[in-house]
């Protein structure tokens, strides 16, 4: 419609008439309760009364229904797909199941309807007025005059071009209507202020959740796995000239494997929604456990432990407990089987963690995926505390800091 002037676009565009279609639906709504209104005036008002009487009881009985109907959310979603559908839009229908949306339902659909209704009868009438424009001026005028005359008069002779203007006005008031629908479906038919927080809530909640079991994955089924990878390698290697050591380390093998098949069940099961109850949720009171699996793999780890860590809350020893086992495993990953020290520091009001490991070959790290640290740093993030790492003197140094509440031990 490029060559078209944009004073006759709306005219002829496509849009204009999917909205006169979009009213004509509600229009047809509207039949069913036009029909039974009148029925309803008829009882009530009586032949001794006026047409104004009429007229109020007929707009009151189609109304009332209508707009009780519009309460009832499933209106809510067919108005959205009309107004998606035939006003040419995106509609986000909110839930609308609080009495506030059901509310701005109802008015819509109301509106919809007397409108669609209007724009039903006038869609009809309007071209029956044209047509009978152009008839008047040459039908079969009475004795003693000519079809076509002065003495006919100028309101006659003007009927033609006033039926088109009425035509032109019409299609012009679609347009006009159907713009104002597509401004208003998104408030009447959308989220209220309300819905979109508890989505924008429900998102950030959903992704919280997911990149905590990304970094449950990650550290639990990696630190596994990187400790398989190391005895299934040193095993290989000494499979014939040390069969006792290839023995133990199949076996630390196997119980990584099985440590970590439990994480992932347990994140499986997140996933799907399934309860937890016998998830395995370890916290520092299993780093024991950790330690010698560790050791298994080769690598020579010297603690250092101050305070009760049994006592910490149970959010900061299960994170302290995935940021040492992340720790190791970047030690086992990097730097290979290098001494590493640990020193674990509970006080009245902070955790200190450190992890302290020579650099790899040369002083130079081992390539990395580069999810480690970032994890690492969120878990620290989540607990308000800080995180310090990098190379210090030939050493790669961890330093973590978590506050703790008072009367936490």
């Amino acid at each position: 419609m490029g060559h078209v002037p944009r004073l006759l676009r709306p005219l002829i565009a496509r849009t204009t008439w999917r909205r006169w279609s979009y009213f004509i639906v509600g229009g047809a709504l509207l039949t069913p309760f036009l029909v039974i209104s009148q029925v309803i005036a008829a009882l009530v008002s009586g032949r001794n009364h006026g047409p104004w009487l009429y007229l109020a009881i007929t707009l009151v009985a189609i109304t009332g229904p209508v707009a009780i109907i519009g309460l009832v959310p499933a209106v809510r979603v067919m108005e959205g797909t009309a107004a998606t559908e035939l006003l040419g839009m995106s509609v986000s229908v909110g839930e609308g199941r609080s009495w506030q949306g059901r509310l701005r339902t109802s008015a819509w659909f109301t509106g919809h309807l007397l409108l669609g209704g209007a724009m039903g009868i006038a869609s009809v009438a309007i071209p029956v007025l044209v047509g009978w424009s152009f008839i008047v001026p040459f039908r079969s005028p009475a004795p003693g005059r000519t079809i076509l005359g002065p003495h006919l008069g100028w309101a006659q002779n003007w009927l033609p071009l006033a039926g088109l203007l009425v035509l032109v006005g019409f299609l012009y008031g679609i347009a006009a209507l159907g713009a104002l629908a597509t401004r208003g479906a998104p408030y009447a038919l959308g989220p209220s202020n309300a819905e979109r927080l508890a989505e924008v809530e429900k998102r950030a909640t959903t992704l919280a959740e997911r990149n905590r079991l990304a970094r449950e994955l990650h550290d639990s089924v990696g630190h596994a796995l990187s400790i398989v990878t190391v005895q299934a390698g040193a095993a290989a290697r000494v499979l014939d000239g040390d069969p006792e050591f290839a023995r133990q380390a199949l076996i630390a093998i196997e119980e990584s494997a099985r440590s970590a098949l439990e994480d992932l069940d347990h994140v499986l099961g997140l996933l799907r929604d399934e309860a937890a109850g016998t998830a395995p949720q370890r916290t520092l009171r299993d780093l024991d456990e950790l330690l010698r699996m560790t050791r298994m793999a080769g690598a020579s780890i010297a603690t250092s432990v101050e305070g009760e860590p049994g006592q910490l809350p149970a959010a900061v020893s299960r994170e302290a407990y995935r940021i040492i086992q992340e720790g190791l495993t970047n030690a086992l990953k990097h730097a290979g089987k290098v001494p590493v020290t640990l020193r674990l520091t509970v006080k009245s009001d902070l955790l200190e963690v450190e992890m302290v490991n020579p650099l790899g070959m040369n002083g130079q790290t081992r390539p990395t995926g580069g999810r480690g640290l970032p994890g690492l740093r969120e878990r620290v993030t989540v607990l308000r505390g800080q995180l310090s790492a990098g190379a210090v003197d030939g050493d790669w140094r961890v330093a973590v800091t978590i506050p703790l509440k008072r009367g936490t031990q």
